[in-house]
């Protein structure tokens, strides 16, 4: 049966490369320039935390200590002046230890407060000051009343000398204390400013960070989720059946292109649909002309077992009269020609059966049930008896399954492969026949189709049947002998097919066997499997 042509639906054709941002361009372009600004928050962060560690250090490491190092220095001046004015006043040199040790006191402090005050202009000049006073002090007075061996009387002129220089000396100190305290009062404030900027800074940079994130989120969900949740929602109409429904692109350009590419299969499933949708309707019409064939072949079958054959019987009968009553005056030409045509109607009305037979294999008196192959084996040779005992046939058989089809079709069956067997023998060698079922998967190798099946052989040691014929035997009609050899219509074989075909298995010929015929064929198993009981015939 061939289905007229349906012209599809058009296809689109390959469309050009969408222009525009894509979906991955637009998420590059936004994380660069999220990166570039998060890159440049980060460098002000560590300007800023780089600052306030400056300001830091120069409060904690330099002024602080440089106050403590002036106040100690301060300390040890006076701690000098101290043991110097004892020692002048009672000559006792145990006075002497608090000026020795102010004046180690003196030198480390102010080689520390040196340090600390290096590369200030300032506070370095004011440390000069304070050594130039302290010089002047220990020249004019403390080294010549220490030097003294008896300083009593003579230390008093130089102490009341020297005590001008120590003020100036303590005016000094004080200077230089005071400009400290001023730089340290300043690097205080100086750390106090840059924390405030330090903590404005990395507020901004929170509050930076949180307006990407929003960006970022707003921005994916109107460039992306948005059409995407679009296309599902138009996907989903096409996934209920609204083929109709179009696909509208949105978006960056490459969810446009999915939606064209959407819409463009959706077109097509359409049109294959449409066309399904025809090719369906004209199945269904050639399955009506069809249904209505095989009521009209149904006739005609019943037409030919009726009507058809007894014309053919009429034709028969009256050669046969029309030969006994002027057998007298026949001769043998005529006898002769009398018998061709009443063997012709003979053969003619035979084959209107075979035909018959054929015909009705599937549709009439169709029963499938499980059948025990045994029994339908022992009722088979019992109506070839008559035959087997003419042709001195052996018939074996292995233990016989039960499978599932029509009784009388499978009867047909065996009995035309076992004819077949003991027509076709070999001169003057008995016909041996054997029957052997095996448990087989349907299908060939690497079939999806896993049923279990029953597989069966016929085998004789006839004649055989060359590989060349091994598929026009099972045609109707088809001979590979005369009837004067061999008689029967060719149709035996072709049955055996349609039996087969009609329980769902398949027939073949084994080339490969020797001597003689084998016919292999497939039968469902029983649906209630019974056991199988094994037999001699």
């Amino acid at each position: 049966m061939q289905i007229d042509a349906v012209q599809q639906a058009p296809v689109t054709p390959k469309r050009q490369a969408e222009h525009g941002w894509t979906t991955r361009g637009w998420l590059g372009a936004c994380s660069g320039a999220a990166l570039v600004v998060l890159l440049a928050l980060t460098g002000c962060g560590v300007w800023v935390l780089a600052h306030a560690t400056d300001v830091n250090k120069q409060l904690v490491e330099r002024w602080s200590p440089a106050l403590v190092a002036s106040v100690r220095m301060e300390s040890a001046l006076i701690n000098q002046e101290t043991g110097i004015r004892g020692y002048g006043i009672t000559g006792k040199r145990e006075f002497l230890k608090p000026y020795q040790d102010g004046t180690a006191q003196q030198t480390a402090a102010a080689a520390e407060l040196a340090h600390l005050v290096e590369g200030d202009e300032h506070a370095t000049a004011d440390l000069a000051r304070v050594r130039e006073r302290s010089e002047r002090w220990q020249a004019t007075t403390a080294r010549p009343v220490s030097e003294a061996v008896d300083p009593v009387g003579s230390a008093a002129r130089h102490i009341e000398a020297g005590k001008a220089e120590f003020d100036a000396l303590r005016t000094a100190l004080a200077d230089q204390q005071v400009r400290i305290q001023a730089e340290r009062d300043q690097s205080r404030d100086d750390l106090q400013a840059a924390r405030t900027l330090r903590n404005t800074v990395f507020t901004v940079i929170a509050g930076v960070v949180l307006l990407l994130m929003a960006l970022a989120f707003a921005g994916l969900r109107r460039g992306v989720q948005v059409p995407l949740d679009r296309l599902r929602t138009d996907v989903r109409k096409i996934a209920d059946g609204q083929f109709d429904h179009s696909v509208a692109p949105s978006g960056p350009a490459d969810l446009r292109a999915l939606a064209t590419d959407v819409d463009g299969m959706r077109r097509r499933l359409a049109g294959e649909l449409e066309f399904s949708d025809r090719a369906r309707a004209q199945l269904d019409e050639r399955a009506t002309e069809l249904r209505r064939s095989n009521e009209e072949l149904e006739q005609f079958a019943y037409v030919a077992s009726h009507d058809l054959q007894e014309p053919l019987r009429k034709v028969a009968s009256f050669c046969q009269l029309l030969e006994r009553r002027y057998s007298d005056q026949l001769d043998d030409r005529a006898r002769q020609y009398i018998a061709f045509a009443v063997d012709g109607a003979n053969r003619m009305q035979t084959l209107i059966n075979d035909l018959l037979t054929f015909s009705r294999v599937g549709r009439l008196h169709a029963v499938d049930t499980d059948v025990a192959l045994e029994t339908v084996l022992r009722r088979t040779t019992n109506a070839l008896g008559l035959a087997i005992e003419e042709t001195g046939a052996v018939v074996t058989h292995d233990p016989l399954p039960v499978v599932h089809g029509d009784s009388t079709q499978l009867g047909v069956l065996l009995q035309n492969l076992i004819s077949n067997a003991m027509k076709f023998r070999a001169p003057g060698v008995p016909p041996q026949v054997h029957i052997s079922a095996r448990e087989a998967v349907d299908g060939a190798e690497g079939s999806q189709d896993t049923d279990p099946r029953w597989e069966l052989a016929v085998s004789d040691n006839g004649i055989g049947i060359g590989q060349e014929y091994a598929e026009r035997i099972f045609v109707i009609f088809q001979r590979l002998h005369t009837r004067d050899s061999y008689p029967g219509n060719g149709i035996g074989l072709a049955l055996c097919k349609k039996i087969v075909e009609y329980h769902g298995g398949a027939i073949t010929l084994d080339s490969g066997h020797t001597p003689g015929t084998r016919f292999v064929f497939t039968l469902p198993r029983a649906r209630a499997e019974a056991p199988t009981v094994a037999s001699e015939l």
